[in-house]
C-alpha cells in the first residue's frame, strides 16, 4: 500500500480531539430536475470519516464539488443544499450549509458544517496556491477522502495538501488504495482482467498496461469487436475501430509473449438493429453476416470465460461485455457477473456501467471491493500516478 498518513491512525493516537478538521469528500451525486438526489452512494461513503472525527470531538468542515459550476458565479443548481439535507439524515444531526467560506469558517468542536460547492471558488480547478493557503490556514488537519477526484490536482485535493499543518488520507481513500494495491501490486494469480466498453481508443493505455501484468485479458463490447477484426474475423456492421487493429494485434502479441492470453469469442449474439425489441440470434463467429451487429458474447464463449473467472486468484472488472441493458443481450454480462460472485478470487470492480450491472444482477455483496471512482479507477489501471495521492505521499516523507 502507498505510504501515506491515515486519518484513522491520527485518531488512534489521540491527535484529532478538539482539532479543526477539513475533509474533502466526493459528494458529486446525480440529481433529478427538481434537485432531488437520485443515487446517494457517494454521500453514504463519506459518512465514516465525518463520524470518526465527530466522535472524538473535532470541529469538522466538509466540502465537495457538485456538477460543473462557473468559478465565481454561484447558481442555485450548483448548491450542496440537497447533500446537506441527506448528510443530516445519515448523521442524525444538523449539518448547516456555509457559503462564502474561503476566508474562514466558524464551527465548534463536536459539530460539523458543509462548505458550499468548492468549484465555485476562483482558482479551485487551476489549483491556485493562494486559495489553497487560505484554506489551509483555518484547519489543523486536512483529510482527503475523495478518491473519485484524486486523479486531479485542484486546490481542495492537491494545493491544500501542501500547506495544511497535517495532511492525511480518509478511510474511503485509504480503502480504495488498499484494494487497488492488492489487485495490481502483488496479486494472487491467476490475475484476470475484464476490460469492456464501446471503444478501444478510450481504454488503449489500460489494455496495453494490463497486457504486461495479467494472465488473461478478457475484452468485451465494441473493444472485443476490434480485437476480432485483428484476429481476421468478420464483424458485420458492429461497432469497432478499424484504425486500431494494429494496436489490438500488438496487445494480443504482448500478452502471448508473456504466456498470457486475450481470449477471442468463438460465438456471439447478433441482431440486425440496435433496439430494445431487436431479435437476438446466436451464431459461431465464422457465420457473422455483413448486416449483423454483435451485441453480446455467445454461450460457448461465456462458459469458457466463466470457467477462467471461477478459478482466478484476482479479478479486475471494468465494463459489461454486451448490451446488458437489453435482456436478450445480457446473458454474457450476467453469467460473468455470477462467475465473479461465485469465485474465491479477490475481486475489484469500477466504472459506472459496471456498477449498474452489479446492481442489476444483485451481486454487490459478493464483489470484494467496489470502487467509487470511475475516472480515478481507470487511471490507476493505466498505471498513472494519482496526483492528489502523490502529494499525500510527499507529505508522509515517502
Amino acid at each position: 500500500m502507498t505510504k501515506i498518513l491515515r486519518f484513522t491512525d491520527l485518531i488512534a493516537e489521540g491527535k484529532v480531539s478538539g482539532k479543526r478538521v477539513f475533509i474533502r469528500a466526493d459528494l458529486n451525486v446525480p440529481q433529478d430536475d427538481d434537485g432531488n438526489i437520485t443515487e446517494d452512494t457517494r454521500v453514504r461513503a463519506s459518512v465514516p470519516a465525518i463520524k470518526d472525527a465527530l466522535e472524538v470531538g473535532a470541529a469538522v468542515m466538509v466540502t465537495s464539488h457538485l456538477g460543473r459550476p462557473t468559478e465565481g458565479q454561484f447558481k442555485p443548481k450548483d448548491s450542496l443544499a440537497p447533500v446537506a439535507k441527506r448528510l443530516s439524515e445519515l448523521l442524525g444531526c444538523d449539518v448547516p450549509l456555509v457559503s462564502d467560506w474561503v476566508d474562514g469558517v466558524n464551527v465548534q468542536p463536536g459539530h460539523v458544517v458543509l462548505l458550499e460547492n468548492c468549484r465555485v471558488n476562483k482558482g479551485e480547478k487551476k489549483n491556485d496556491d493562494a486559495l489553497a493557503q487560505k484554506m489551509a490556514k483555518f484547519c489543523d488537519i486536512y483529510v482527503n477522502d475523495a478518491f473519485g477526484i484524486s486523479h486531479r490536482a485542484e486546490a481542495t485535493t492537491h494545493g491544500i495538501t501542501k500547506f495544511a499543518p497535517v495532511a492525511c488520507a480518509g478511510p474511503l481513500l485509504a480503502a480504495e488504495l488498499d484494494a487497488l494495491g492488492k489487485a495490481l501490486g502483488n496479486p494472487k494469480r491467476p490475475l484476470v482482467a475484464i476490460i469492456a466498453g464501446s471503444k478501444v481508443s478510450t481504454k488503449l493505455i489500460i489494455l496495453k498496461s494490463l497486457a504486461e501484468k495479467v494472465d488473461q485479458l478478457i475484452v468485451g463490447g465494441g473493444i472485443a469487436n476490434t480485437f476480432m477484426l485483428a484476429s481476421g474475423l468478420k464483424i458485420g456492421k458492429s461497432l469497432a475501430e478499424a484504425d486500431l487493429v494494429g494496436e489490438a494485434k500488438e496487445i494480443i502479441d504482448a500478452a502471448r509473449t508473456r504466456g498470457a492470453s486475450v481470449p477471442i469469442p468463438s460465438d456471439v449474439v447478433t441482431a440486425k438493429e440496435f433496439a430494445p425489441i431487436a431479435k437476438a440470434e446466436t451464431k459461431p463467429v465464422a457465420d457473422v453476416a455483413d448486416d449483423d451487429m454483435i451485441l453480446d458474447i455467445g454461450p460457448d464463449t461465456t462458459r469458457a470465460l466463466a470457467a477462467q473467472l471461477e478459478t482466478a486468484g484476482t479479478i479486475v472488472w471494468n465494463g459489461p461485455v454486451g448490451v446488458f441493458e437489453f435482456d436478450q443481450f445480457g446473458n454474457g454480462t450476467k453469467t460473468l457477473a455470477q462467475a465473479i460472485a461465485n469465485s474465491m478470487a479477490f475481486s475489484i470492480a469500477g466504472g459506472g456501467d459496471t456498477l449498474a450491472a452489479i446492481a442489476k444482477y444483485d451481486i454487490a455483496d459478493k464483489v470484494s471491493y467496489i470502487s467509487t471512482g470511475g475516472g480515478t479507477f481507470l487511471e490507476f489501471l493505466e498505471g498513472k500516478k494519482l496526483l492528489a495521492v502523490e502529494v499525500l505521499e510527499s507529505r508522509a516523507g515517502a
